[in-house]
């Protein structure tokens, strides 16, 4: 374990180098921090570090920059994360709050990470197996012909244009709506292809092959729906960026759903905990680093949003975004 001023001199590294991008020497770090100690004892200080494997010398007679190792203990030992100014938490609540549907929420949400971090954001979809049903809508818009909406808990809505077998009057429509409704309200879509096995023959016959259409329609619509949905924004923004790994393959993992997926990591049941993934911690995307937490409605996490980065990435103040945006999300969530 490093004594508290080692940790002083490595997070006057980490600060310095994330800020400047160039190595930092000893000399430097004297006169910029207020570290109450000799420009011998820092280079001294230094010597353990990198011995240690917590910083390195990129080049002869150049400065020390962190490492990986170094990262991790400097966001291990975090007092805080950097809070947001009241302008920008007020900003944050009136442009999501501004979102009409759970599409321009998610989109609105990982253009507003990728501003505020300068990174890649990148936003999961509510899981449509953790959801629930809120509403079926059945809108007749001729006598063979239905619009399916199927609207969850999380604001999801997916909708489908039915053909009908047969023609049916819209009293019978009204029927099927209303007993749909009573089956489904407030079930976990995981639980609907049970739920529903058996209902058209709980219905009259003339209603059963409308409502065998119907049905159909709604299982293939979960089944099309497995696959979750992952957007990213601020690409532009991996320009600048020093990766140890190749830009082309931060890329290449950008468009694979499957990957960005696994770099969010794992949903867990506390929404709020932020994970930090570190260069080498990332084994999908190595010298990266990806920024993390879940959002949902109350306390059910449904989905998980973050950004990713280089390792040198101002960690205080990308956690402390990440971990704002998602609360103001689930909020709009459980509010809608």
């Amino acid at each position: 374990m490093l004594d508290d001023r080692k940790l002083a001199v490595l997070r006057a590294i980490v600060e310095d180098y994330v800020s400047t991008n160039e190595p930092v020497g000893s000399k430097a770090l004297a006169e910029r921090h207020n570290l109450k100690v000799s420009p011998a004892t820092v280079r001294n200080d230094m010597a353990a570090l990198e011995e240690e494997g917590y910083i390195t010398q990129p080049h002869t007679s150049a400065g020390r920059v962190p490492t990986d190792k170094g990262y991790r203990l400097f966001v291990d030992r975090l007092s805080q994360v950097k809070p947001l100014s009241g302008a920008e938490r007020r900003a944050i609540e009136t442009f999501l709050a501004g979102a009409v549907d759970l599409d321009d929420v998610v989109t609105r949400t990982v253009r507003l990470l990728a501003q505020l971090t300068r990174q890649v954001a990148v936003v999961q979809y509510p899981t449509l197996t953790r959801s629930t049903v809120r509403h079926v809508e059945l809108v007749p818009l001729n006598d063979r012909r239905v619009m399916f909406v199927l609207i969850t808990n999380t604001g999801r809505v997916e909708q489908r244009v039915v053909e009908l077998p047969e023609a049916i009057e819209d009293a019978r429509i009204a029927h099927l709506r209303a007993v749909l409704n009573a089956c489904l309200d407030g079930c976990g879509l995981s639980t609907v292809p049970e739920l529903v096995a058996d209902l058209p023959e709980r219905l009259a016959p003339e209603d059963r092959p409308a409502a065998a259409t119907i049905l159909s329609v709604l299982l293939e619509t979960l089944v099309e729906r497995h696959d979750e949905k992952i957007v990213f924004a601020g690409a532009a923004n991996l320009a600048g960026a020093d990766f140890t790994t190749g830009l082309r393959d931060v890329l290449e993992a950008l468009e694979e759903q499957v990957v960005l997926i696994r770099l969010l990591g794992e949903t867990s049941d506390t929404p709020s905990a932020l994970t930090v993934r570190i260069g080498a911690e990332n084994p999908y995307l190595r010298g990266t680093s990806v920024v993390a937490t879940g959002y949902g409605s109350g306390d059910n996490q449904l989905a998980r949003l973050g950004v990713l980065g280089p390792t040198r990435m101002d960690y205080p103040v990308t956690m402390g975004a990440v971990r704002a945006v998602a609360r103001y999300v689930s909020q709009i969530l459980a509010a809608s």
